[in-house]
């Protein structure tokens, strides 16, 4: 069985930059430490939160943090995805000596058109090498970004090998037909939904939960939505959490959910993007700040926590 803890509402932590580009440690806990206290749990490290736009090294630096800060690690997930073999170790291992709840681990994304085995081998030499009894792993196919898909067949045979350790999967293919597919396939394995919009229909054929951007600005309402999914209400709640995702989909979202914590959180570092990427425009923040005035968006108590 998988892990108790894996399981409900994930964001993928937004992170946030001084003006140097270096990695704002102490406004990243806080941050962290107000997504917890709206019922999420912490998927640091994935896609929106800039992963692949940081060292090992950064990474490494601010899961300490989280960790001397007294950050409950059965919350974590951590994002441990990774070309080289020797980063993908580095990196679970010192999630596996923190003791979260699992990573969140994309395949080696460089190479195209790799073979069934050789992804294979990839997640079994790292967890092989970090042989830690405690330690579990959470897939994720994103295959329109990372252009390497989780197969069923890789699935399969790698729960076959390790079903003490590969627990789960986050699927942000955008298909629910495929999320339907591995929660019908492997009865017991965590099957998270890459976005809040499948949360409800993830749910009814018992998923594991969500792992999604929009749990940085309103953790509390997909998690209520989660906790709440057997109510009449509950179709009403997913409509309103699709209308606000909506609200995204005419602006990039990570430098539009970075411009709203940093307005709603009076937090300029938010606003930052590392190169390549780009912050968004004060002309599609007015347009975006509309929308949500419009839709009513609330972030309780951020700009005091962030402060």
């Amino acid at each position: 069985m998988a892990h108790e803890n894996l399981a409900g509402v994930f964001a993928p932590v937004l992170t946030p930059f001084d003006k140097t580009l270096k990695p704002d440690g102490p406004l990243f806990v806080k941050f962290c430490s107000w997504i917890l206290s709206q019922g999420s749990g912490l998927a640091v490290f994935g896609t929106n939160s800039e992963a692949n736009s940081l060292s090992v090294a950064e990474k490494l630096e601010l899961l300490g943090l989280l960790i001397e800060n007294e950050l409950p690690p059965e919350r974590l997930m951590p994002g441990t995805g990774a070309c080289a073999l020797s980063d993908a170790v580095t990196l679970c291992e010192a999630a596996a000596k923190a003791k979260t709840a699992a990573v969140l681990m994309l395949p080696p994304f460089y190479y195209k058109q790799v073979p069934e085995d050789g992804l294979f081998a990839f997640y079994a030499e790292t967890i092989e090498r970090v042989g830690a009894a405690a330690f579990k792993v959470c897939l994720y196919h994103i295959p329109q970004v990372s252009g390497i898909a989780i197969t069923m067949p890789l699935i399969e045979r790698l729960i076959k090998r390790y079903p003490d350790t590969v627990v789960g999967i986050k699927d942000s293919g955008g298909d629910f037909a495929n999320t339907r597919a591995m929660l019908d396939a492997f009865p017991g394995f965590r099957v998270f939904s890459g976005s809040e919009r499948f949360l409800l229909d993830t749910m009814r054929h018992n998923g594991a939960g969500c792992i999604s951007a929009m749990a940085n600005i309103h953790p509390g309402a997909i998690v209520n939505l989660y906790e709440t999914r057997a109510g009449a209400d509950a179709p009403a709640k997913q409509t309103a959490l699709n209308a606000m995702r909506a609200a995204y989909d005419t602006a990039a979202m990570m430098p539009g959910l970075k411009r709203t914590v940093a307005e709603y959180g009076k937090a300029p570092g938010f606003r930052i993007m590392r190169p390549p990427l780009m912050a968004l425009s004060d002309p599609d923040w007015a347009r975006l700040e509309t929308t949500l005035n419009d839709l009513g968006l609330k972030m309780p108590n951020l700009d005091k926590i962030l402060a």
